[in-house]
């Protein structure tokens, strides 16, 4: 194989944007090339989600229509991989590789031994570290925002999620070495950063280096404030657990306005049975206490969460109790999925008492109980002037440019592309279900 080019398609959560990012870096730099069309690879590469059923169900229907590109080479990565392990083998008798979530470093070699002819290549150790964190400036997916992941894994073991299994326990990056990556990400012009992790809050490094002068009880509110200290334009994080969103959190916001005014906490339930059923730890009373102190807050911050619908044993009762925090939140923005049992964790066991058509029904309720608060929030923007980083073209027209505002607000407007990378002040003309629209002020 002379150009072995490799191509890549990613699926899920920010982290495994970056798992992508730091595989076109490891092969890169082992001369490996990557292109932007399957049907040109030698070498294709899924990066794969198991957070939802559906997510994982869409791996396997990739795989057939990418068999047709006919690769010598076709590997499945990431927590599929991790989670389903020489099953895939069996699934998928055409695959080469299955590579696990802590095994990116290890990639290039693997491909070798697949180019010399070795079949069912497994590596799914859930020993190692992983390797390196860093992502070669050429291997990030925009030139002018970067994910920067500061913790990797999860200890909280809710029913319902995958996530420790295929991610493994919570490991914190050093904060010494964030804070370079960052410090190196403005010197090369980029202009926001996204602190990225299962659970941000939860950040515990090793040792304290690079926090050392600056306050708050929690090391997660040093690193923000120590990440401020960089003068990076702009930072946001996701996501964020509510047990561990703690009031100094807060505070580190407000005494900084590169911190941007966004806050994603996800309550999954607005019901206290539904919480303990997830083994979410913390109570409606609990999560609205941390509401309350974001409202009090100097700056006024977008907040936005996740729910799942249809856990088992949700009642009518309990789905209107999360109608009602929903009214009460009144949240910018809600990521509304419908429960999906994962294997092997805890919920498998329960029984799933709440039917597809009532999960639809109650999705639908919801959703237009949202739409009428995100309607209002929204048309509240119109006639104000907005921040806006240009982040390129939109995908519905070729005249405007998109980007995002603070507190992540989508913003189309028209531009050119001279006004890429830019952070523009744009006044809003008109709002849409989930995004704003505007004319440059």
């Amino acid at each position: 194989m002379d150009n072995k080019k490799v191509y890549i398609e990613t699926y899920g959560c920010q982290m495994n944007v970056v798992d992508s990012e730091r595989i076109v870096t490891t092969l890169k730099s082992s001369g490996y090339e990557m292109t932007d069309e399957s049907s040109q690879a030698e070498i294709v590469l899924l990066n794969t989600c198991s957070v939802r059923e559906r997510a994982e169900q869409k791996v396997f229907n990739r795989l057939g229509e990418l068999r047709h590109d006919k690769p010598q080479i076709f590997g499945v990565m990431g927590c599929v991989a991790q989670l389903e392990k020489e099953k895939l083998f069996r699934r998928a008798p055409f695959l080469n590789l299955v590579v696990g979530t802590h095994a990116i470093d290890r990639l290039p070699s693997l491909i070798d031994l697949a180019v010399e002819g070795r079949q069912k290549l497994l590596d799914v150790n859930d020993e190692d570290e992983g390797g390196s964190l860093d992502v070669a400036e050429r291997a990030r997916s925009s030139r002018w925002t970067a994910f920067v992941p500061i913790i990797e894994g999860c200890n909280k073991f809710c029913t319902y999620c995958i996530v420790p299994y295929s991610r493994g326990r919570e490991k914190s990056r050093s904060a010494a070495t964030i804070i370079k990556e960052i410090d190196d990400l403005r010197q090369n012009g980029y202009q926001e950063v996204q602190l990225i992790g299962q659970n941000v809050n939860s950040y515990r490094p090793k040792t304290e280096t690079g926090l050392e002068r600056f306050s708050g009880d929690t090391p997660f509110s040093r690193l923000l404030r120590a990440v401020a200290a960089t003068k990076i334009p702009r930072v946001k994080f996701t996501t964020s657990f509510p047990r561990d969103f703690h009031p100094d959190i807060v505070a580190a916001l407000d005494e900084n306005n590169n911190l941007c005014n966004w806050i994603h906490l996800p309550v999954q339930s607005g019901s206290d049975k539904i919480l303990k059923a997830m083994r979410r730890g913390y109570s409606v009373s609990d999560y609205l206490s941390r509401i309350e102190a974001i409202s009090r807050a100097k700056r006024q911050y977008a907040l936005t969460t996740d729910i799942i619908i249809g856990f088992p044993g949700e009642s009518q009762r309990d789905f209107e109790d999360t109608m009602r925090l929903v009214r009460e939140c009144r949240f910018h923005s809600i990521y509304i999925f419908k429960y999906s049992m994962r294997p092997n964790t805890p919920a498998a066991k329960l029984y799933d008492d709440v039917s597809k058509s009532e999960k639809t029904a109650r999705f639908n309720l919801l959703e237009d109980v949202q739409r009428e608060i995100q309607n209002q929030i929204f048309s509240e923007y119109i006639g104000r002037d907005v921040s806006v980083l240009v982040e390129g073209f939109s995908a519905r027209s070729e005249r405007d440019l998109t980007g995002h505002t603070t507190c992540n607000k989508v913003v189309n407007f028209p531009g050119d592309a001279s006004l890429l990378g830019k952070t523009m002040s744009v006044t809003v003309t008109s709002a849409k279900s989930h995004s704003l629209y505007g004319q440059l002020s």
